[in-house]
């Protein structure tokens, strides 16, 4: 099993009851998620065990159904994440170009 890192980016910053929810939930305090906040911002810092990329956000994002009215607006890897988790690149895959439209001639 591998860790991964990654961060959570909130939609909005917390509330002050929203922080006071967070410090009871106790699927938060089991650790591999912290919270970071800056003047305007509010996000989690993640490092979650688990098989793939993919199972670790989704295990990280189900914590969240206990915490009501905090919506996560990206999941971001830095570069220092990515080296971090094995990755030389951010898999990212250019769309296709458009299918050119076939004219037949008389």
């Amino acid at each position: 099993m591998r860790s991964w890192y990654f961060n959570l980016v909130l939609d909005a910053p917390l509330t002050e009851e929203q922080k006071d929810v967070l410090d009871g939930l106790d699927r938060f305090a089991a650790g591999g998620i912290g919270l970071e906040e800056g003047p305007g911002y509010s996000g989690f810092l993640c490092v979650v065990r688990a098989e793939t990329l993919t199972a670790a956000v989704v295990d990280t994002l189900s914590r969240f159904e206990d915490f009501p009215g905090v919506l996560v607006r990206s999941v971001v890897l830095d570069h220092v994440d990515l080296a971090s988790n094995g990755m030389a690149t951010a898999a990212v895959v250019p769309a296709p170009p458009p299918a050119e439209a076939s004219s037949s001639t008389s």
